[in-house]
């Protein structure tokens, strides 16, 4: 896996989630911290920026979402550790 960005998102932050993914770079979206609305908010924000990219998202544990852009995988061991640790950054 190349460099992962993660993030402890607040809404606002929808923006630098749209920015890494459109660079290449796998986000990690943990929402343990926001309220239900927003996290839903930003679920279909990250819904919205993979279906018009053509990238994926996949849910890791119940509040933390991997977005992948187009022609990158994440290896499930990498996915494990995602979710053994509720976010994973290799930078």
């Amino acid at each position: 896996l190349r460099e992962t960005f993660v993030v402890v998102p607040a809404y606002n932050e929808a923006r630098v989630i749209g920015e890494h993914f459109r660079d290449g770079t796998p986000v990690i979206m943990n929402l343990t911290e926001m309220d239900h609305a927003d996290a839903k908010r930003l679920v279909d924000f990250a819904a919205g920026l993979i279906f018009c990219c053509r990238g994926s998202i996949e849910r890791i544990t119940t509040k933390v979402f991997l977005v992948c852009p187009p022609n990158v995988t994440v290896a499930a061991e990498e996915k494990e550790k995602i979710a053994a640790d509720g976010f994973y950054n290799q930078s």
